[in-house]
C-alpha cells in the first residue's frame, strides 16, 4: 500500500493541475504548474501582461514537510485547503503556513 505522503503527493498534484486548467479572463497571462515531487514543492504561478501591467506571482504554493501538507499561499477565489480536505487529507495533516505560528493553534489545523 502507498504511504500517506505518496497519497498526499498525488492529491496535491491533482489539485495543482486542476487549477492550472483555468485561463485568466483578461490579459495575455499564462499559468504554469510547477510540480517537484522529489523535493515536495508544488506551485501554480501566473506570468504575463494585463495591458501595461506585468503579472507574475504565485497563485498556489504547497510543500510537503515531515509528512504534512503546508499551504504556504492560497491566492484562489475558492479554497485549496477545502480541496485538500475534500480529497481526504485530515485537518491534523494540513498546516496553514500562511498563518503566523502564534495563530495556527486556533485554526483547527496542524500547527507544524
Amino acid at each position: 500500500m502507498d504511504s500517506p505522503v505518496a497519497k498526499y503527493r498525488a492529491i496535491v498534484q491533482e489539485i495543482i493541475n486542476k487549477y492550472a486548467q483555468f485561463i485568466p479572463s483578461h490579459g495575455d497571462i499564462r499559468t504554469e504548474a510547477i510540480i517537484d515531487p522529489e523535493h515536495d514543492h508544488y506551485e501554480l504561478i501566473q506570468a504575463g501582461w494585463s495591458g501595461t501591467n506585468r503579472i507574475h506571482g504565485s497563485v498556489i504554493h504547497i510543500d510537503i514537510i515531515d509528512g504534512k501538507i503546508w499551504v504556504e499561499h492560497d491566492g484562489t477565489s475558492t479554497s485549496v485547503v477545502e480541496d485538500l480536505e475534500e480529497a481526504g487529507i485530515p485537518k491534523e495533516h494540513i498546516v496553514l503556513g500562511f498563518k503566523s505560528p502564534e495563530v495556527r493553534q486556533y485554526t483547527g489545523y496542524a500547527v507544524a
